[in-house]
C-alpha cells in the first residue's frame, strides 16, 4: 500500500495545530510571560512557548523545607539561577542553559560560535511537542516540575541521611502559588520523597521518617534590559564577584573577567547631590514573624539606609512588610524570611543574579527563629541572679537577644546586596556588621554590664562598600580613579577588610580578623573576657533560672557561660605565629604583609596559658552542688556537658574539654610551622621551641594545693601530650616541627622521671612516662583519645553564608 507523504504531513499537522487543547476539559489559562494552562482532571501544567531560542532566567528553590539544621533544606532556599531557552529539535522543545562561564563578547559571530562549541552546555529537559498554536508550541511542563530539581536525594545520600527516591503517586501540583505574571511566572509542586533514614536528622523533624513531603518552587523570569552598567571587583572592596572567561579579550590583558553583584540603582536627578532613586531597593519581612522579633528585624534591615544616604541617596533602600497575598518566592521581591528548626542554627543572604552582569535580581534572607533565645540564654547566664526576685525580670535579657537580632537582620541583607563578611571590623570599633560580632560585656562598678553588647548602627566599613559597589558617577568621570580612592581613603582612616578564609581559627594567621571576637587587640580583650567570665560564675546561683524550672536546666544555662572565652581565645591563638597583611594591590598604599612583633605574640601566649589553668578550668565547688543528675525528661543534648561519670556532673572532663580546644589552636601543625620560619627569619621572634617551654613550665613545673586543681592538672597534661605526639607524627608540617615536638616530650619524661613523688601523683606520672615510652617505640601505633566533644556554641551569629 502506498502512503501519500502529503496528505500524512497534513495529517500530523492538522493535530499539531490545534487538537491537543481542545480535547483538554476544565483547563484554567494563566496569562503572564508565559501562558500556561491547568488541566485539573489529570494535574497538568501545559506550557505555551512562543519564545524559541530567547534566554530567560530559570531559578529553582523550595517553598518549604525539612525542618532540621544539619541537613540544611529550609523553607524558602533559594537554588541556582541561571540562563536556558527552549529549542526545537525535531518534534520536541529543549530546555537548553547555555555555558555562562566561557564566553567571547565580540562582535564577531564566528568568534563566539566557536567558543560556545567548545565547551559542553546542559540540555536540562526535552518536552514533546503537544501542539502547534500559530508560532507558539504546546508542551506537558508537569514531568519537569515534578522532578528532585533541588537535589534533596543527593543531598540525604551524600550526608548519609538515607536512601530516598520520588515517590510519584504522593506528588501533585500546587496551585496556591502557581502564578502568570507579565514579566515572570510561578510554579510548584508538592513532591513526596520514600525511603528510610540512617540518622536521627530525619527521624527528629518528619512525622513519618519513610516518607519526607515539601514543595518545590520553579520561576521563569524575563532577563533584565541591557543598561545595567557592570562594576570592575575590586578584592578590597568588600564586594561579592562574579568571573568568567571572555576568549575574545586581547592576549595583553587578563582573560578572567570579575564583576561585583550589585542592585541596580540610580538616582532620579544625577545632578543632585542627595536624590531620590528612580526605583528604590525595597525588602520584604515575612509576616509570620512574631512581635518583638519584627520590629527588631525591621529595624536593623534599615540600618542599611544610611549607608546609601551617605553616597547621596534619599530613601533608597526601605523596608517594609510583605502583603498578604504575595509569594515570598516571587522573583519580584527581596524577602526577609524567618524560618524554624528544629535546633538553632544558621542564618543567611542569598541572592539571585543575573550571571551575565552581576546584576542581583532577588535577595533572599533566612533567618534561623531559635538564634534569638541563645542570645538570651547568654545574656542569662551573665546575669546576677535575674529571678531572685520573680520571675518576671527578663527585659535586660530580652534586650540583649534583640539588639543581636538587629545586628543579625542588617548582616544577613547585607550578603544579599553585594557585601561579604569583614572579620576584621571589631578591630576598628565594630566598623561593619558584616562582622560575627560577639556580645562587648563590661565590668562597672563592680557588675556585668551588657547594655552595649551590640551596635546599633551601620558601621563606617559599610558606608566605604556601599560607596564603592552603588556610587553613581557622572560620564565624565573617571571612575577607577575615583573608586581606588574610596578604598586608600578608608585604609587611610585604620579600615580594614578581611574575610573568611583568612579569619579562620583552624591555621588562621591574621592578626586581626576573627570571628566571635572584640576589641583592636585580641589579647587584650581575651584578659578582659576572663574576667568578666570569672565575675559571672561566681555570681552564678539557683537564682539564673526560673522557679519550678529543674536544675537541669541551670546546667544547660552554665553551659555558654563556662566556655564564654572560647572565640576570644581562637582570636588571640591567632596572633602566635600570627601576620598582618591586606588584599594590596599594586599601586595602593596598603601593607602586604608582615610578621606580628614577638612582644604581641608572647603577650598573646601569656594570655592564652591562663586557659589552661585550674584558676580558670576549675568550676568552683560551690557551683558543682547547682547540677545533680539530669531530671527525668530533660537528657542531655549536644549542647550540654558531656559526662565520663555517668549520670553525674563531669567537672574535670569540661575542664578537659576546654583546655583541649585550647591546646588544639595552639598546637595547630601550620601554626608551628610559621614559628619554625618566622624565627628562622627574626631572631627575637617567638620560636616553637621557647612556646613548648613555656607550655610545660604551665603545665607540668607548677603544682597545685588543692586536690581538686591537681586532677584538672592531670587531664589538662594528658591532653599536652596527645598534642604533641599528633605533631610529632604530623606529615602536614616541617620536619623541624616533628624534631621540636619529639624533643618537648623527652623533655617532659625526663622533667616527670626526675620529680620525686608519691602515692597517687607518682602513678600518674608513670603512666604518662609510659606513654611517652611507648609513643617512643612504636609511634605509628598511637592513636590520640579525644576529649569530650565541645557542645555547640557557634552560631551565636551567623555561618559563612550562602552568597
Amino acid at each position: 500500500m502506498k502512503i501519500n507523504i502529503t496528505c500524512l504531513f497534513l495529517v500530523v499537522s492538522h493535530f499539531l495545530s490545534g487538537q491537543f487543547l481542545e480535547k483538554q476539559k476544565d483547563l484554567k489559562p494563566f496569562k503572564g510571560y508565559f501562558n500556561f494552562y491547568y488541566n485539573q482532571s489529570k494535574d497538568e501544567i501545559y506550557l505555551e512557548v512562543n519564545k524559541l531560542d530567547s534566554d530567560f532566567l530559570y531559578v529553582h528553590s523550595l517553598a518549604t523545607g525539612l525542618g532540621s539544621n544539619d541537613i540544611g533544606l529550609d523553607r524558602g532556599q533559594i537554588g541556582d539561577g541561571v540562563i536556558v531557552k527552549f529549542k526545537k529539535a525535531g518534534n520536541k522543545l529543549l530546555l537548553v542553559q547555555p555555558n555562562q562561564r566561557y564566553r567571547a563578547i565580540t562582535e564577531n559571530k564566528l568568534e563566539k560560535k566557536s567558543v560556545e562549541q567548545a565547551f559542553a552546555k546542559s540540555v536540562l529537559f526535552g518536552f514533546p511537542i503537544k501542539e502547534k498554536k500559530g508560532d507558539s508550541y504546546i508542551i506537558n511542563l508537569t514531568p519537569f516540575l515534578l522532578q528532585d530539581t533541588h537535589g534533596i536525594v543527593n543531598r540525604l545520600k551524600s550526608q548519609n541521611e538515607g536512601s530516598y527516591s520520588i515517590d510519584k503517586t504522593k506528588s501533585a501540583l500546587s496551585l496556591e502559588r502557581t502564578k502568570g505574571f507579565p514579566k515572570n511566572v510561578e510554579f510548584e509542586a508538592l513532591i513526596t520523597y520514600k525511603g528510610s533514614p540512617k540518622r536521627g536528622n530525619i527521624w527528629s523533624v518528619a512525622p513519618d521518617s519513610k516518607l519526607l513531603t515539601v514543595t518545590q518552587h520553579h520561576s521563569f523570569v524575563e532577563l533584565p534590559d541591557n543598561n545595567y552598567k557592570k562594576r570592575k571587583f575590586d578584592p578590597r572592596s568588600g564586594a561579592l564577584s562574579i568571573s568568567y572567561l571572555d576568549y575574545a579579550t586581547p592576549i595583553q590583558e587578563p582573560i578572567v573577567k570579575r564583576y561585583i553583584r550589585r542592585h541596580r540603582l540610580e538616582k532620579k536627578n544625577p545632578e543632585l547631590p542627595i536624590s531620590e532613586a528612580k526605583e528604590p531597593i525595597v525588602y520584604y519581612l515575612d509576616p509570620g514573624t512574631p512581635e518583638p522579633v519584627r520590629s527588631a528585624l525591621l529595624e536593623g534591615a534599615r540600618w542599611w539606609n544610611q549607608a546609601y544616604e551617605s553616597i547621596g541617596f534619599k530613601d533608597a533602600f526601605q523596608v517594609k512588610m510583605l502583603p498578604e497575598d504575595a509569594d515570598p518566592m516571587d522573583l519580584r521581591y527581596n524577602v526577609i524570611q524567618w524560618v524554624h528548626r528544629s535546633t538553632r542554627g544558621w542564618s543567611y543572604g542569598a541572592s539571585v543574579v543575573d550571571p551575565r552582569t552581576g546584576e542581583i535580581l532577588k535577595g533572599h534572607v533566612s533567618l534561623g527563629s531559635l538564634r534569638i533565645r541563645q542570645d538570651f540564654l547568654i545574656a542569662q547566664a551573665l546575669s546576677n541572679k535575674p529571678y531572685a526576685n520573680g520571675d518576671n525580670n527578663y527585659q535586660p535579657m530580652l534586650e540583649m537577644a534583640l539588639a543581636r537580632i538587629r545586628q543579625l537582620s542588617a548582616h544577613e541583607v547585607g550578603h544579599t546586596i553585594g557585601f561579604a563578611h569583614n572579620f576584621a571590623a571589631s578591630s576598628s570599633n565594630r566598623a561593619s556588621v558584616m562582622d560575627y560580632p560577639h556580645p562587648l560585656i563590661k565590668i562597672n562598678d563592680d557588675e556585668i554590664v551588657f547594655s552595649e553588647a551590640y551596635d546599633t548602627k551601620i558601621g563606617s566599613w559599610d558606608k566605604v562598600t556601599v560607596a564603592y559597589s552603588y556610587s553613581e558617577f557622572k560620564e565624565d568621570a573617571d571612575e577607577e580613579s575615583t573608586l581606588n580612592r574610596i578604598l586608600d581613603n578608608a585604609y587611610a582612616s585604620g579600615l580594614r577588610f578581611i574575610s573568611d578564609s583568612d579569619a579562620r581559627p583552624q591555621g588562621g594567621a591574621h592578626g586581626l580578623a576573627h570571628l566571635w571576637d572584640n576589641g583592636k587587640n585580641a589579647s587584650a580583650e581575651l584578659e578582659n573576657l576572663l574576667s568578666v567570665r570569672a565575675k559571672a560564675i561566681d555570681n552564678f546561683s539557683k537564682d539564673n533560672i526560673r522557679t519550678g524550672e529543674p536544675y537541669s536546666v541551670l546546667e544547660d544555662v552554665f553551659v555558654p557561660l563556662y566556655f564564654f572565652h572560647r572565640y576570644q581565645t581562637e582570636a588571640a591563638v591567632k596572633l602566635v605565629g600570627g601576620l598582618n597583611y591586606n588584599y594590596a594591590i599594586k599601586g595602593d598604599q596598603q601593607t602586604i604583609v608582615e610578621t606580628i612583633s614577638a612582644k604581641e605574640q608572647k603577650d598573646a601566649l601569656e594570655q592564652i596559658l591562663k586557659t589552661l589553668s585550674p584558676e580558670v578550668l576549675a568550676i568552683p565547688e560551690d557551683k558543682l552542688k547547682l547540677f545533680p543528675p539530669r531530671a527525668f525528661g530533660y537528657n542531655r543534648t549536644r549542647e550540654s556537658f558531656g559526662s565520663k561519670t555517668g549520670v553525674g556532673f563531669d567537672a574535670l572532663s569540661a575542664a578537659s574539654t576546654a583546655s583541649d580546644m585550647s591546646l588544639s589552636l595552639l598546637l595547630h601543625p601550620e601554626r608551628i610551622s610559621r614559628l619554625i620560619q618566622q624565627k628562622s627569619l627574626e631572631s627575637n621572634s617567638l620560636g616553637a621551641e621557647e612556646m613548648f617551654d613555656k607550655i610545660i613550665n604551665t603545665v607540668f613545673e607548677t603544682a597545685s594545693k588543692n586536690n581538686y586543681h591537681n586532677e584538672i592538672r592531670y587531664v589538662v597534661k594528658n591532653n599536652v601530650l596527645k598534642h604533641l605526639m599528633n605533631l610529632t607524627n604530623s606529615k602536614n608540617t616541617y620536619p623541624q616541627v616533628n624534631a621540636v615536638a619529639f624533643g618537648t616530650l623527652k623533655k617532659i619524661r625526663t622533667l616527670l622521671n626526675s620529680e620525686k613523688q608519691k602515692g597517687i601523683n607518682k602513678i600518674y606520672n608513670d603512666y604518662y612516662i609510659k606513654q611517652i615510652d611507648d609513643f617512643i617505640s612504636r609511634p605509628e601505633k598511637f592513636k590520640a583519645l579525644p576529649s569530650p566533644k565541645i557542645p555547640d556554641g557557634s552560631p551565636i551569629g551567623s555561618f559563612q553564608c550562602s552568597f
